[in-house]
């Protein structure tokens, strides 16, 4: 562990992965902008029905798989350490963060019978058991760095793909529960910070755009969720008769453009709005440097907002690392894991408050974490 952050909690899951996860490291191309990219592939079993049709034979069939596969990449030793867990051994709280590390979908940590995941160390890849599809496939990186998250998810698609017969037809490609997902099986997303296009009205215009491209904006957890302290999810939306490199290179260009729209607003504040803009950030890091309840909604919006003073360089040069870090460790889930309980909410806007007054006061200006602060970043 860096000297960033705290031992390991109390209350732990069964299997621990690292920290928050490496995909919040704040490194990679456009990092200012995009925290991070996930590739994820969705693969079946050829001769089996799809999950929501396999009765409880067919489903613990495929989870005895699953520990097989396990053994499989840990034997192959060039992944690191993998785990398999089934979800229903596992406390609700740590189905719950897992979710908040993006290591599972809440689809899947809300559903019942025969799930499971397989998880490595790192917090970068996850296998997601009898989800919508028998295996998905899933690798998390920081940064814009799809064709890196590619190249290890597939990678164990191929290492999985010797061992399994997939269900696969020559004209359609892989065959999946979904029909948008029929094809390669490829979905691609990039996570983007984009405050300024908020700020200026222009969300609403450049989300309209990329949905004419192929291009589908989701929340801060994916399908299904709204967008939240101006975090957007930006992925493909179609995987049939594409090949994967013009998934990802198509992906990567509509990225690197709403980047360029992004930082035209944040110039454009600067120019018409910058004693405003100024004041709003530092009332933000007022804020989270010295309230004591602060709910999970607030706490995105005004971290948001400090993360934008701080690639503006009004506020002191919070590491972006820390700052992504807390937008997973300051929710429900995982407070209450740190805490080693189940907390009411009252007492977790509480924990919350203090754990950020904590990080933020660890980075006080001189260009590293303060002495004697078991906080200094986040965990």
């Amino acid at each position: 562990m860096g000297s960033d952050a705290p031992g390991p909690a109390s209350g732990a899951g069964p299997w621990e992965t690292d920290e928050a996860g490496k995909w919040l490291d704040g490194t990679g191309p456009e990092a200012g902008m995009v925290v991070s990219s996930r590739v994820r592939l969705a693969r079946n079993l050829e001769g089996h029905p799809f999950p929501h049709l396999l009765d409880q034979a067919g489903g613990e069939k495929v989870l005895s798989l699953a520990q097989d596969v396990t053994r499989e990449i840990n034997n192959f030793g060039h992944f690191g350490e993998f785990k398999h867990l089934r979800l229903a051994s596992l406390r609700p709280l740590d189905r719950r963060v897992l979710v908040e590390k993006h290591l599972i979908s809440p689809h899947h940590a809300e559903g019942g019978g025969s799930r499971g995941v397989i998880l490595n160390r790192e917090g970068t890849v996850s296998i997601m058991v009898n989800e919508e599809d028998h295996f998905r496939i899933q690798c998390l990186s920081s940064g814009l760095d799809l064709a890196g998250a590619y190249d290890v998810a597939g990678r164990i698609d191929d290492l999985m793909g010797e061992r399994i017969s997939y269900a696969f037809d020559p004209r359609l490609g892989y065959l999946t529960a979904c029909p948008t997902n029929v094809g390669t099986g490829l979905r691609a997303s990039v996570m983007m910070h984009l405050p300024a296009l908020v700020m200026t009205d222009q969300a609403g215009r450049v989300t309209t755009a990329m949905s004419k491209v192929g291009v589908v904006v989701r929340g801060f957890f994916g399908e299904g969720t709204q967008a939240s302290g101006d975090y957007f999810q930006i992925s493909n939306q179609i995987t049939l008769g594409r090949s994967e490199a013009s998934i990802l290179d198509d992906l990567g260009a509509v990225v690197r453009e709403v980047s360029r729209q992004e930082a035209e607003a944040r110039e454009s504040l600067l120019r018409g709005r910058r004693h405003s803009l100024e004041d709003r950030v530092w009332r933000a890091y007022g804020v989270l440097g010295s309230a004591r309840i602060l709910s999970t909604d607030e706490a995105m919006r005004l971290l948001s907002e400090v993360r934008l003073g701080v690639e503006l360089g009004f506020l002191p040069r919070i590491p972006i690392r820390v700052l992504n870090r807390l937008l997973v460790v300051t929710r429900p889930g995982y407070l209450q894991r740190l805490a080693g309980r189940e907390l009411a909410p009252a007492d977790r806007d509480l924990r919350r408050a203090e754990l950020v007054r904590r990080a933020l006061r660890s980075w006080n200006g001189r260009g590293g974490p303060g002495r004697g602060d078991p906080a200094a970043g986040a965990p």
